[in-house]
Order: C-alpha cells, then structure tokens, then sequence
C-alpha cells in the first residue's frame, strides 16, 4: 500500500471567515503573535498500487472530489510502502 498525505488550503484570494474566527479567538486568549490563520483540510489516503501511476490518481482525485479547484489550492506527497 502507498500513503499519500494531502492538504487542501483556501487559495490566498479567498476570505477564511473561520480561520478569522480562530485568530480573534486567539487573540483574546493572550495569542496576539498570531498575524494570521488559514483553515485547511488534511486527507491521508493508503492506495493500492496499480498500472496507473499514483500521481495521476491522486491528482484527479483532488481535482474531481477532494478540493474544490474553483477556491482552494491542494498539494500531496506520496509515501514509501505501507505494511498492513
């Protein structure tokens, strides 16, 4: 099995009300450091190798269900073998 870790972010033009909530959240625990924060979404996925490569999957994966390509932005990696 292969693991691929993919992270799905708002793109930068696109306002994050939630991520906005988290930071004044933040802020008024003492956090005022925090300039900013951006909500996002982290998938892991165990793929069954097969004839097609894996990053061909994983990016129609992303494009078709995982991140909407309209607003967000998404990016993975894959991982060496995973035993079961």
């Amino acid at each position: 099995m292969i693991k691929v870790k993919v992270h799905v972010t708002l793109r930068e033009s696109v306002l994050d009300p939630q991520g906005t909530a988290v930071k004044n959240s933040l802020h008024a625990m003492n956090y005022s450091e925090v300039q900013d924060v951006r909500i996002g979404k982290y998938l892991e996925l165990l793929i069954e190798p097969s004839e097609r490569p894996i990053e061909e999957s994983v990016k129609e994966m992303c494009e078709k269900l995982l991140a909407n390509t309209v607003i967000e932005n998404y990016e993975f990696e894959v991982e060496e073998a995973v035993t079961q």
